[in-house]
């Protein structure tokens, strides 16, 4: 496999192609954004620790019959991955209220949610991610009903997987956003699992681990993201 010109740089990873046309190489940098990008900072470690993370989160879904883009980790910073028709839809499902759902509806933060609520955002920075439906999503061709049936029915097997994950290591999945994409005609999940797209809290402290320690400027992110991967079994180069 042959790694050649890079396709597209996003806020934290960049993809480039290879000699076969159904294969990508994602490489995941240092780069740490929030607020749809209007904070910008590189952490040492960061590359390494997302991309080794995710090539745990995505084996372990794959074990548990979740189609995924994954196919190998294949150094530190890079995993090689199925080429995706990626939607233009985020699933996010919450399983306690934070963040977001907060500031919207004034609950408060750590209520219990059942059961969990699933919400769809169109992948749009300039718009800063808006909230949409179903509705709007067939009108304006973003994705069919028969797509988003299979992108939430996913988004929940995938929290019953990670939820018992994260619970042997004492942590609560908080809430978590997820991508999907097309290949050959099959709906697939793309894209990460990592504490940049989910929260992850300490079960009995409530302590935060994941990217609100950034976006809160709590300090320790990366040692945040290392030790909910150790809870669970990944090990770090």
């Amino acid at each position: 496999m042959e790694k050649r010109h890079e396709l597209y740089a996003g806020k934290a990873k960049s993809v480039h192609a290879t000699d076969d046309p159904d294969l990508l190489v994602l490489t995941f940098r240092d780069d740490t954004s929030a607020f749809d990008g209007e904070r910008m900072e590189s952490l040492a470690r960061k590359g390494m620790v997302n991309n080794t993370f995710n090539a745990y989160i995505m084996e372990k879904l794959q074990a548990a019959g979740i189609p995924t883009h994954f196919e190998k980790r294949l150094s530190g910073t890079e995993s090689l991955v199925k080429k995706l028709e990626m939607i233009p839809v985020e699933c996010v499902v919450r399983n306690i209220a934070a963040g977001g759902l907060v500031k919207r509806l004034g609950v408060e933060e750590g209520k219990a949610l059942s059961p969990p609520t699933f919400e769809l955002f169109l992948k749009d920075d300039a718009k800063h991610d808006p909230m949409i439906n179903e509705s709007l999503a067939e009108t304006f061709g973003w994705a069919t009903p028969g797509q988003l049936a299979e992108m939430k029915s996913l988004t929940f097997q995938v929290n019953e997987v990670l939820k018992a994950l994260f619970e042997e290591g004492d942590l609560l999945l908080v809430d978590y956003k997820l991508e999907f994409g097309l290949f050959k005609g099959q709906i697939v999940l793309g894209d990460e699992f990592s504490p940049d797209g989910c929260r992850l809290w300490d079960a009995k402290t409530r302590e935060k681990l994941d990217k609100d320690r950034f976006r809160q400027g709590l300090g320790g992110v990366i040692e945040a993201y290392e030790e909910v991967g150790r809870r669970i079994g990944v090990r770090f180069d």
